[in-house]
């Protein structure tokens, strides 16, 4: 398929309340879209001049389509100080080219009306897509187009001398999409040719990516009309988001609702968008530093998750050997990545927020972590016996709980936001549960509490009750999995 041009029209502290400016609203030009662009060769060809980072899964088998297009326009910069907020315009005429990757419903009747446009995270060096990575199959079951817009200098220019990786971590694997594949996004741009080093043109070129896909007869989303646009962004890019909820969102409004993974903070309180937040055990680290729930705000935290999931590495290290090469095991002192399932929760989110915004009803209220201080009277998580966190969304791995799940961790690279997993041993099981069936009635209980809290999709009773049955019990006294399990 050939290219198509469409033509462009001419950090952690507590929420903040403060007036907002008496900035005039900011016009957003619809940027040009180019594409979509063609796939050359077959992902993992040498040359590179496929979509970084396509999928490992064949999209064509859920109805679904992967397509990436150009962006190019002219960009502002703002002020986004002091925080919290209203921005205004500090510079103009900036041009750009960047890139944007959607994966839709091949059919009409298969979209549900809501895009889920997601800030690239670029902690690692190069664009991250964290919220399909997690939830992808929730997505295509239930009609969602996935956005992912290459916003940020790191992800298309790659770092620089200036701008090294902290001490604790590698260098990046692949130094941006302009060096991993130079004929296919050579041209890409968001520097103004070197003059704006600073990531100042993202807040811009994220709202023009939005604007274009409600642009009439935008060929972005294959000529769906979608009735939201929800901003979605994951640590690093939750942070970015979280300024342009304060600074920009007020001067734009182009986007319908903020979800903000495993990060965000310092949210104003006077604005009516919404906005739906998820934490994990790795991310609470004071309670001081909590946003309190509000009519537009909502916070939910996740007993015993990590800030990068096992879910997500199991995603994501098959794309990235394949695009990079190699993947270095992580050096960790604890066996790393929690296994707690925390993309259920993730799941259940998106559907919540949109309830939210389409017909006003709010997400329930969920209870948070446990603090109590340690001998230095600092604040620290409340812990079990067992070395489990107290309080939060309590998931059947933690209520029931088969290994130590937490969100903590320490070694090299990110370790420290893989959280760990250590299995309990036989004497610890026995001990615990009397035999497999009390054990799977357990799981069961717990993930239907968890159901009927509004925490978890009903899907998810079946779900864990078949991993119950599966679960590896070594002792003498283990009984087989029911044929048919009772529903």
């Amino acid at each position: 398929m050939q290219p198509r041009t469409f033509g462009a029209v001419a950090l952690c502290v507590a929420a903040l309340s403060l007036p907002a400016s008496a900035s005039a609203q900011v016009d957003v030009p619809i940027p040009t879209v180019i594409g979509p662009i063609p796939a050359n060769v077959a992902p993992g060809d040498a040359s590179h001049d496929y979509t970084f980072f396509t999928p490992v899964a064949d999209l064509s088998r859920y109805g679904y389509v992967e397509e990436e297009f150009f962006l190019e326009g002219t960009a502002n910069t703002y002020t986004t100080e002091p925080a919290g907020q209203t921005g205004s315009v500090a510079t103009t005429g900036h041009p750009y080219r960047t890139r944007m990757v959607v994966r839709r419903p091949t059919r009409q009747e298969r979209f549900n009306g809501v895009v889920l446009l997601e800030w690239q995270n670029v902690t690692a060096g190069y664009d991250l897509d964290a919220h399909w990575g997690a939830s992808w199959r929730h997505f295509v079951r239930n009609g969602y187009i996935w956005v992912g817009v290459s916003a940020q200098r790191v992800g298309v220019h790659g770092q620089t001398p200036a701008e090294p990786p902290p001490p604790d971590q590698p260098p990046p694997v692949n130094n941006g999409l302009k060096a991993w594949s130079p004929v296919r996004y050579g041209a890409l741009d968001l520097t103004d040719s070197g003059k704006v080093l600073d990531d100042a043109l993202c807040y811009d070129v994220f709202s023009q990516a939005a604007k274009s896909l409600r642009a009439a007869e935008s060929p972005v989303l294959g000529g769906f009309q979608p009735e939201q646009v929800l901003a979605i962004g994951a640590s690093q890019s939750a942070g970015r988001l979280s300024v342009y909820h304060n600074a920009i969102h007020p001067l734009h409004n182009v986007v319908d609702a903020f979800y903000l993974l495993v990060g965000g903070s310092g949210l104003r309180t006077d604005l009516p968008v919404k906005v739906f937040q998820y934490l994990s055990d790795t991310d609470v680290r004071s309670p001081e530093r909590r946003m309190a729930d509000s009519d537009v705000f909502r916070s939910w935290e996740v007993a015993g998750t990590s800030h990068s999931s096992y879910t997500s590495d199991q995603y994501r290290r098959p794309i990235a050997t394949r695009d990079f090469g190699s993947v270095a095991e992580p050096m960790c002192e604890l066996p790393p990545f929690s296994r707690v399932e925390g993309y259920r929760v993730i799941d259940r989110q998106y559907d919540l927020l949109v309830d939210w915004v389409r017909d006003g009803t709010p997400p329930p209220a969920a209870p948070k972590l446990e603090f109590t201080t340690n001998e230095m009277q600092q604040p620290v998580l409340a812990r079990d016996d067992l070395g489990i966190v107290l309080g939060g969304i309590r998931l059947p791995e933690v209520e029931v709980p088969t290994a130590l799940n937490t969100g903590s961790n320490t070694g090299a690279s990110f370790c420290r936001l893989y959280g760990t997993y250590q299995p309990f041993d036989d004497a610890t099981l026995a001990e615990l549960y009397p035999s497999r069936r009390e054990y799977v009635s357990a799981v069961v209980e717990s993930a239907r509490t968890n159901v009927e809290a509004g925490y978890l999709l009903p899907n998810a009773v079946q779900a864990y009750r078949r991993a119950a049955w599966q679960t590896d019990f070594t002792r003498e006294d283990t009984e087989p999995a029911p044929e048919t399990p009772a529903p």
